[in-house]
């Protein structure tokens, strides 16, 4: 019985991974929609085809207790995609879970904390990095995505691709951004990305297919924000992109 399950789940959680690409979500999301079904799966022993409200009670009673509430939510929508669209079933637990309200807004960043973040930073990539997200206002991730052929000098716009909600949207772009990113692209003359990966040096940034590293860019941003000795609440890409335009 216990083999028969494990050979079932592993079917159905193939076919969520089907699913939720051709719903075009996100990696991120898939990821997380995936992760849901599978620490499910570990729970009941691979039996997750017929829970019943009081199973799904006590299960997230306990992901509350270990898990931060964006866990909890992203578990609770996974399963309910997993219900939906793997298993034709309705859900049986509307209504069961209702994180509380509150929002903290980030630490915002003078500029004049800035201009020491920037002044800080000593390798050039970064520095035109963190000006990029400031000067346009971006997401971490939407920085790292940019491409040359994003940049539109005439009309003096960027083309931000995949933001959040899979949407697409154009932002001002102003001429000093502009002369700054054009430097920065005659250092390393990469046809497609603006920032390109540089770790095997100046010759390969011209022709990799990798955009900087996230994890490398979040921990030169937190060593600079702590020599510059700023006290912000918040992660340090969240004070760069709180930014206020000057």
């Amino acid at each position: 019985m216990k083999a028969s399950a494990e050979a079932l789940f592993k079917k159905n959680y193939q076919s969520h991974l089907k699913h939720l690409k051709l719903k075009g979500l996100q990696p991120k999301t898939i990821e997380a929609y995936s992760r849901a079904i599978r620490r499910a799966g570990q729970r009941f022993d691979h039996r997750i085809d017929s829970l019943t409200e009081v199973q799904l009670t006590d299960y997230f009673t306990e992901l509350v207790a270990s898990h931060s509430w964006s866990t909890v939510k992203l578990d609770l929508y996974g399963l309910k995609f997993f219900y939906e669209h793997v298993l034709r079933k309705p859900w049986v637990a509307p209504g069961l879970i209702k994180p509380p309200k509150g929002q903290r807004l980030p630490d915002i960043v003078t500029v004049e904390e800035a201009q020491r973040i920037f002044a800080a930073t000593r390798v050039v990539s970064y520095r035109v990095f963190f000006f990029t997200l400031y000067s346009l206002g971006l997401r971490l991730g939407e920085g790292l995505r940019l491409q040359v052929a994003d940049i539109d000098g005439v009309r003096q716009r960027v083309h931000i691709r995949d933001s959040k909600g899979n949407r697409d949207r154009l932002v001002p772009l102003a001429q000093a951004s502009l002369q700054v990113l054009r430097r920065f692209w005659r250092i390393h003359r990469n046809p497609v990305l603006l920032f390109p990966d540089r770790h095997r040096g100046l010759q390969a940034a011209a022709s990799t297919t990798t955009a900087l590293n996230a994890e490398g860019v979040q921990r030169a941003l937190a060593r600079v924000v702590g020599q510059c000795g700023l006290k912000k609440r918040s992660r340090p890409t969240a004070c760069v992109t709180a930014m206020p335009l000057t």
